[in-house]
């Protein structure tokens, strides 16, 4: 039978010592067989448990003295020789509770941390600026705040509804964006291994059953136009006004693009010999070069604008730089207030009787196209670089149509300038070489 160690005191603990010679000294604490007190030559002093564990002799680590007090070593020795007595190895737990503690550290990622790592990772998917920023913008205005401090794998449905609830109704189409948003970044999060499980900002089978479809919603409102009746009378009261916002308004009349592809325009976008404006895939909304025919009254207008040295911006602010956005939608308010005090009818939208903003603009020009002329609709959807049917798709890409539009924009310059008849029927024939 083996021999048994005296069981010390705490008082006799405390007052063991290294023998001054060899390296480590350990000695027998008694009160649990193989607890031992390691005494370093510089007298360190540390709880050692050696025991055997299946055929193989292990020793523990049960931390260092005085820190760890002879009760509680002994306290852990026993735990530890109870585990291996039930056939559980404690260095494989341990390691095993180490990797779930590390692979739980890297699941530890904040949603606001996610985004940047996917937005990072999804950098070539975005060939537009304008999207990722659209992409950023959205997430940080209307998910970042309930979500941004949580981590991807505590994130449920229920936090996915707190977010989305508050804009469903009343901003649909931006809500829809934003939830497929999250989705994506979630996916990214478990294929990435920072969260396991189903994703909660999935919508088939998941959130479609808590949200009404947005399909099932108000529609989203259009953007009030202004009458075809009234564009010839808004064209000469627009050139009446001071200010470059007058040259971008009409500007955006004649060519029917958004009042942003027209703030931003710039002079080396601009072929005199060709009358063509050509806007870079960046700067348009479909990701795609889009190729203006200009019309008599377009390049007219350019020969008038007033240029500003060293800035490349056909229509360039005050102080340099872009227009604004609101800069345009004001001077379009004056003109509604000016003919409202003058006739009391202002310019405004035939269905909802709202003041016409920029963007109506384009709404007019396709509202013209379709009851006043006989061009087709896939030219009229091509002016106004809208996707287009799959049969002329292959067409669009390769030359977009563009001596089969100038027809079109010459007709609409024409008529907004009051130089044709307002019934403009041109046959479309033939086929582009």
């Amino acid at each position: 039978m083996p021999r048994r160690a005296k069981e010390l005191t705490a008082l006799e603990v405390k007052r063991l010592k290294h023998p001054g010679h060899g390296r480590n000294h350990t000695v027998a604490v008694g009160g649990v067989s193989g607890l031992l007190l390691q005494i370093t030559p510089n007298s360190g002093k540390s709880w050692v448990l050696r025991i055997s564990v299946g055929n193989k002799r292990r020793e523990f680590g049960l931390g260092s003295y005085p820190e760890t007090t002879l009760g509680t070593a002994r306290d852990r020795a026993r735990d530890l020789k109870e585990k291996v007595r039930e056939g559980i190895d404690p260095i494989a737990e341990r390691k095993a509770k180490k990797s779930a503690l590390i692979a739980e550290q890297r699941r530890g990622l904040t949603f606001e941390a996610a985004i940047e790592k996917f937005l990072s990772a999804k950098l070539d998917q975005f060939s537009n600026p304008k999207h990722r920023q659209q992409w950023t913008n959205t997430l940080r205005t209307y998910a970042q705040p309930e979500l941004g401090d949580m981590l991807v794998q505590d994130i449920t449905v229920r936090d996915i509804l707190r977010t989305l609830n508050p804009i469903w109704h009343t901003k649909t189409e931006t809500a829809s964006r934003v939830r497929g948003r999250i989705e994506a970044v979630l996916s990214w999060a478990t294929v990435a291994g920072h969260r396991e499980g189903d994703n909660p900002a999935r919508w088939s089978g998941n959130l479609s059953e808590l949200l009404p479809a947005p399909s099932k919603i108000t529609k989203e409102v259009n953007h009030p136009a202004l009458q075809i009746d009234d564009v010839q009378r808004w064209l000469a009261a627009l050139r009446s006004m001071n200010g470059m916002a007058r040259y971008a308004l009409e500007f955006t009349l004649l060519t029917a693009v958004r009042s942003q592809e027209v703030r931003g325009a710039r002079w080396d976008e601009i072929n005199l010999e060709t009358a063509t404006w050509i806007i870079p895939a960046e700067r348009m909304k479909m990701d795609r070069t889009h190729r203006i025919p200009l019309s008599t009254g377009a390049l007219h207008l350019l020969e008038t604008v007033p240029r500003f040295e060293g800035s490349p911006l056909m229509f360039t602010a005050p102080r340099g730089g872009q227009l604004s956005d609101m800069t345009l939608s004001a001077a379009m308010k004056r003109l509604h207030k000016s003919e409202l005090a003058a006739s009391e009818t202002g310019y405004v939208d035939q269905k909802s009787g709202r003041p016409a903003v920029p963007h109506g603009l384009r709404s007019t020009f396709r509202d013209w196209i379709a009851e006043r002329t006989h061009f087709p609709g896939d030219v009229a959807e091509m002016a106004l670089a809208h996707k287009v049917s799959s049969e002329v798709e292959g067409a669009y890409r390769r030359q977009q149509m563009v001596e089969k539009r100038r027809p079109l924009m010459q007709a609409w310059s024409d008529f907004v300038n009051g130089e044709q008849s307002d019934s403009i029927v041109i046959p479309f024939v033939g086929s582009e070489g």
